[in-house]
């Protein structure tokens, strides 16, 4: 029996599950089976991008699962390569026809890539796709706030959501509070961080006893406290099982507030900050 996930709402309506599945690294038929099972086990929200090469995979899994469509939540990414406004198009299009869907429920510029500087023409693109009906929601990944607020300033359209590095190492205390005075959903990538060091975090360790939980499920409650939405990635069902198996428990406040202190000023895992860093 899946487990059922609380939802939350975006700026523009969609709504979407408090919890994803990442897709990183899971491609051919084992990543199908991996994603499949990741549905069946009770994920609604299923995060992909161009760059991961595996936009095929997650359309295969949501067509060898029971679950409608409708149901789903399915998220791509556009790649730095194609922010130009005509490229942008073309990439979404693209992207469709390589997982054989007909929408996206949510769409993403993957990172600004501020040498570029064409993000603002790539964001365009995917305000008029959303005319088109090829994407329902649309929003970026590693946008900081200046970003966001040039989107916002040069055309009129605020994204509902913001995918960021987002772990105990590296809380993102300012750029969350940003995006919950502007209406923006935080997503989290790599919610666990390295999951060697994490898991073997004392003070992660402490009170994952004191709850009779893994270090994971305390991760990923701390996440859904924070109204963050994490996508952990796993290709073991029970694994997956165990990542969504954070409800029936609550961290409280010292708790809380002891994991956000965890965080460091050089947390970031690839040293990828949006502010310099180019995604090809």
């Amino acid at each position: 029996m899946s487990i059922s996930i609380p939802e939350l709402s975006l700026n523009d309506g969609l709504t979407i599950p408090s919890i994803g599945f990442g897709t990183y690294n899971l491609n051919g038929n084992d990543g199908a089976a991996a994603i499949s099972s990741a549905i069946h086990n009770g994920y609604r929200l299923i995060d992909t991008a161009y760059n991961y090469e595996n936009e095929g995979t997650v359309g295969e899994a949501v067509r060898r699962s029971s679950v409608p469509r409708e149901d789903l939540r399915i998220t791509s990414k556009l790649p730095g390569r194609y922010h130009t406004y005509e490229k942008a198009v073309t990439s979404i299009q693209e992207s469709l026809y390589r997982a054989n869907l007909d929408y996206y429920d949510l769409y993403l510029i993957h990172w600004p890539n501020p040498k570029q500087d064409v993000y603002v023409e790539a964001w365009q693109a995917l305000i008029d796709a959303k005319k088109w009906g090829l994407i329902r929601s649309i929003g970026v990944c590693n946008f900081l706030p200046e970003h966001l607020e040039r989107l916002k300033k040069e055309t009129g359209v605020i994204p509902s959501i913001n995918q960021i590095e987002l772990h105990p190492f590296f809380n993102q205390e300012e750029q969350r509070k940003w995006h919950e005075e502007n209406g923006i959903i935080t997503e989290s990538w790599s919610p666990l961080a390295r999951a060697n060091e994490v898991f073997g975090n004392e003070t992660l360790q402490n009170i994952a006893e004191s709850h009779s939980k893994t270090v994971s499920q305390i991760i990923l409650r701390w996440h859904y406290q924070l109204g963050a939405v994490a996508i952990p990635k796993s290709a073991s069902p029970e694994r997956q099982l165990e990542n969504i198996s954070i409800f029936d428990f609550s961290l409280n406040d010292d708790e809380m507030n002891t994991i956000l202190q965890l965080t460091r000023t050089n947390g970031r895992l690839k040293n990828q900050d949006p502010a310099v860093y180019e995604e090809f």
